[in-house]
C-alpha cells in the first residue's frame, strides 16, 4: 500500500504518504484562502520527499469535514480526480474523527472520561462532534457519539468534557471547564493522523466508501435567483 492522504476542512492544507505501516513524508501549510494553491505542491513535495511518484499510489484518502464549503470542496475533488485518473482506491474520512484519533494517541490519558472536538466554522460557529470514553472506543479507537454539528459555541453542551480542537482555543469562555485553560491535544487537522488512522480502519476490515462532503451548511456565495435565469 502507498496511501496519500489529504484533508482542506479546516485553514490547514495538510498532506501525508503512508505505506500502511508508517508515515513516510508530511506536509502542511495554514491559509484560509488559498487550499486550491498550496495542496498540488503539497501533494508533490511529500512523493518527494519519500522518493515515490504517483504511480506508486494505490489508495489515496481525503478528510470529508465538515468544513467550510471552497476549502473542502478542494481536497475532495483533488482526491476523487487523482483516484480516477491513477485508478486509485478512493476512500472519505471525517476530519472530526481523524482529528479526535490524533488526539487519543496524544493525550489519552486525559480523554478516558469522554471529549469534544471543535474546530472553526467562521460566522462565530464551531464544528463539533462528541466522542466516547477512551476505554470504550470503537474501531482503531475512536467512537463518534454525537454530532457532527455546527453550532454557535454557546449552544455547545459540552458537560465539562474536555475539547480538542481550535475551536476551544477561540472560544474557550463557551468551551473550556476554565476560561484560563489550554486546549487538549491537537488543534487542527493532520494528514499523517488522518494516513494512520485510515490504515487502521483499512486493516481492520473497514469499508470507507462515504466520500461525500459534510458541509453542515449553505457555502457563503449563494447564485441569487436573477443569475440563475440569466444562466438558464
Amino acid at each position: 500500500m502507498l496511501l496519500l492522504a489529504l484533508d482542506t476542512a479546516s485553514p490547514a492544507v495538510t498532506v501525508a504518504l503512508h505505506d500502511g505501516t508508517r508515515v513516510l513524508a508530511e506536509s502542511t501549510a495554514h491559509d484560509p484562502r488559498r487550499h486550491g494553491e498550496l495542496l498540488a505542491p503539497a501533494i508533490e513535495t511529500v512523493l518527494r520527499q519519500a522518493g515515490a511518484g504517483r504511480t506508486d499510489l494505490t489508495d489515496v484518502v481525503a478528510g470529508t469535514g465538515p468544513g467550510p464549503f471552497t476549502g473542502l470542496r478542494v481536497g475532495l475533488v483533488t482526491a476523487r480526480t487523482l483516484a480516477a485518473a491513477l485508478s486509485l482506491r478512493l476512500h472519505g474520512v471525517g476530519t472530526l474523527d481523524a482529528l479526535a484519533f490524533h488526539a487519543l494517541q496524544r493525550v489519552p490519558d486525559a480523554l478516558t472520561g469522554g471529549f469534544l472536538v471543535a474546530t472553526d466554522a467562521r460566522r462565530k460557529e464551531v464544528y463539533w462532534a462528541r466522542y466516547a470514553p477512551a476505554d470504550a472506543t470503537g474501531a482503531a479507537g475512536v467512537q463518534r457519539v454525537e454530532g457532527p454539528s455546527v453550532s454557535r459555541p454557546a449552544d455547545v453542551r459540552t458537560d465539562g468534557l474536555p475539547v480538542v480542537g481550535r475551536g476551544a482555543l477561540l472560544y474557550p469562555a463557551e468551551l473550556l471547564a476554565a476560561p484560563d485553560a489550554e486546549p487538549l491535544g491537537p488543534l487542527d487537522p493532520s494528514a499523517a493522523a488522518l494516513a494512520t488512522y485510515t490504515a487502521q480502519l483499512l486493516a481492520a476490515g473497514a469499508t470507507l466508501d462515504q466520500i461525500e462532503p459534510q458541509y453542515l451548511r449553505r457555502p457563503d456565495v449563494t447564485m441569487s435567483a436573477a443569475h440563475k435565469s440569466v444562466l438558464g
